[in-house]
């Protein structure tokens, strides 16, 4: 595919006026102060696997309204306090089947690879959290789950799934609490971003190639899924644009990053029909931390930088750890 969006000069300068809700931060700290009053204590049961050199381990945790959701967790086997890094899965992915992703372990991290609820029969090996929660008529996929309601909408869970996956990781005994990273591709990334924004004792957020941000403009001109459940919820509710469109500003990736104060490591590629380089743009330069990088991928889609961006992400990441 070739460009989707403007020039990089101009991406690097792209601000537009995102809405933000008047009562985003309340909305949101009572979200999460609902949730953490239900949560009870996480628990790990080894996990069955071939893997020896490892450990691997299912972790579930409270979520939403104390809902359980899994995770796998994949450490090195080491009887110190290590940093750790929670990942966030691309829309319609699961957590899989243990021990199918190995990289952060083998490079020294407790590696926490959240489910994310509802999903995991698009693509992987599945997942195992299931979504308790109906909601009115909607499109083929979750971005039109509930969308009439802020309350109700799907990623009002799942972005609350992601902020208590930060409290519960910080508990475990061979976490080093303090040095508590995320980070995501696609869904995932816009995930992390917002994990990062609402629970700040994060340590460090990487959003690769992040989704959910600009609704607006990505609405208008995505040309591929996921965007388009949106658009076609709309060809049909023609007098709810205005009501979608509010409820979507509580769950932007851009207001999100006017709150993100830890240290941050973006990507964006310019030949993404997925995710519009200036969705991306829109949100990374609204970061409010004054240490935040992003890296551009000029010749890749919604791929992206794959395993060279991890190698980058371990080197800025431990830069920071120190």
């Amino acid at each position: 595919m070739p460009l989707t969006d403007m020039p990089l000069e101009d991406l690097r300068s792209y601000r537009p006026d995102v809405a933000e809700p008047s009562d985003f931060d309340e909305f949101w700290a009572s979200t999460i102060a609902q949730s953490r009053t239900a949560a009870s204590d996480p628990t790990l049961v080894a996990a069955e696997t071939p893997i020896t050199q490892l450990v691997v381990e299912d972790l579930t945790f409270s979520g939403f309204g104390g809902e359980p959701i899994r995770a796998w967790v994949t450490r090195p086997r080491s009887d110190a306090a290590l940093p750790a890094v929670v990942e966030y899965i691309g829309y319609g992915g699961g957590r899989g089947i243990p021990g199918e992703r190995l990289q952060w372990a083998s490079a020294g991290y407790v590696h926490v690879l959240m489910d994310t609820r509802g999903q995991g029969s698009n693509w992987g090996s599945g997942g195992h959290t299931p979504d308790p929660h109906g909601s009115d008529g909607s499109t083929t996929g979750f971005m039109t789950r509930g969308i009439l309601d802020k309350d109700q909408y799907y990623y009002r869970r799942v972005f609350t799934d992601a902020v208590l996956a930060v409290d519960a990781v910080r508990s475990l005994p061979f976490v080093d609490a303090a040095r508590v990273s995320v980070t995501g591709a696609s869904q995932g990334g816009g995930i992390s971003l917002a994990a990062a924004a609402l629970n700040q004792d994060v340590f460090a957020a990487m959003p690769d190639v992040p989704f959910l941000c600009h609704f607006r403009r990505s609405v208008e001109l995505t040309p591929d899924n996921p965007y388009r459940e949106i658009e076609r919820y709309l060809a049909v509710h023609r007098e709810a644009i205005e009501p979608v469109f509010e409820t979507l500003s509580y769950f932007d990736g851009v207001n999100f990053a006017r709150r993100l104060a830890r240290p941050a490591l973006f990507s964006v590629a310019l030949m993404d029909g997925i995710v519009l380089p200036s969705s991306v743009f829109a949100a990374y330069n609204q970061v409010a931390s004054p240490d935040a990088e992003i890296e551009v991928y000029s010749f890749n889609g919604h791929e992206g930088g794959q395993h060279a961006h991890w190698v980058r992400q371990v080197g800025w990441l431990g830069e920071r750890l120190g």
